[in-house]
């Protein structure tokens, strides 16, 4: 006799139901991540850890605090997220901006380890790591991100950055040629964040008499003019230890600026002019 006729098929049924019944328990027991409602991005959380000092109390030392923010709900820059942050999360928290689009340099700091500025710097969406925020380093802090610039901008004013020419032309315009308007470029674009001079070693440690690379760079730009008539007093106030010389040609200046300039090759060229006089 064959074996299907001797297992009765009421003999089958019940195990077949048992194992619907254990298979179904089992499928319950397994959560089931529940998919985003339609129109609306799956969470992207990301960890910021940002460099927080109130002057008020000065006692306390410097602590980096961590903030955890949706990125699916953020802009995809890190100022994005830093307005988000002090929005929604701690209005305390204390940076500059202005523009949001890379042309008044107020939003520079020290992202990732990298000097640049906030609404030009991508968000790393990793989450296997927080992105650590500082201000711009080796400057005193008025609080949290924001760096006192005082000595920063005194130095660019000690170059007197303007057009100086004491025979102004009849017209109302210095006619300048195509040729010498293009040695111009990549001279006055500088936006003054200060990303530049506070990457530089050398102005780490005589901020007080290098001038370092941005306003040195400002300087150029007006050697470099040919409707300036002022090199040899600009020359001259260089004539010393620390003003330029202090420029070890270390390049970081031209790797951290946001516009893509070379205050490097600006601070060589002046020195060649110094040589060559």
């Amino acid at each position: 006799m064959s074996l299907a006729r001797i297992v009765r098929p009421s003999a089958i049924r019940p195990l077949l139901v048992r194992g619907i019944a254990s298979s179904a328990r089992s499928a319950q027991a397994v959560p089931v991540e529940e998919s985003p409602a339609p129109g609306k991005k799956a969470p992207h959380m990301k960890e910021f850890k940002i460099y927080r000092w109130n002057p008020d109390k000065p006692a306390d030392k410097p602590i980096l605090q961590s903030y955890n923010i949706d990125l699916s709900q953020s802009g995809p820059m890190v100022l994005d997220a830093l307005i988000k942050i002090k929005n929604e999360l701690d209005p305390t928290l204390t940076f500059r901006r202005s523009c949001r689009e890379g042309i008044c340099g107020s939003c520079a700091m020290n992202i990732d380890g990298v000097n640049t500025l906030a609404c030009l710097c991508r968000i790393d969406r990793s989450q296997a790591k927080p992105s650590k925020i500082y201000p711009l380093p080796h400057m005193y802090i008025v609080k949290d991100l924001v760096p006192d610039l005082t000595q920063f901008y005194q130095q660019y004013k000690s170059v007197e950055p303007w057009l100086q020419n004491p025979n102004p032309p009849a017209g109302r315009e210095h006619i300048q040629s195509q040729a010498d308007r293009r040695k111009l470029d990549g001279l006055y674009e500088c936006i003054l964040c200060a990303c530049c001079s506070t990457s530089c070693p050398s102005y780490w440690w005589n901020q007080d008499e290098y001038l370092g690379p941005a306003a040195l760079l400002a300087t150029y730009r007006w050697m470099a003019d040919s409707r300036d008539t002022a090199t040899a007093e600009r020359k001259e106030k260089l004539q010393n230890d620390l003003s330029l010389y202090r420029c070890h040609t270390i390049f970081n200046c031209s790797r951290t600026c946001p516009k893509g300039l070379n205050p490097a090759e600006a601070i060589a060229r002046i020195k060649l002019e110094m040589a060559t006089d």
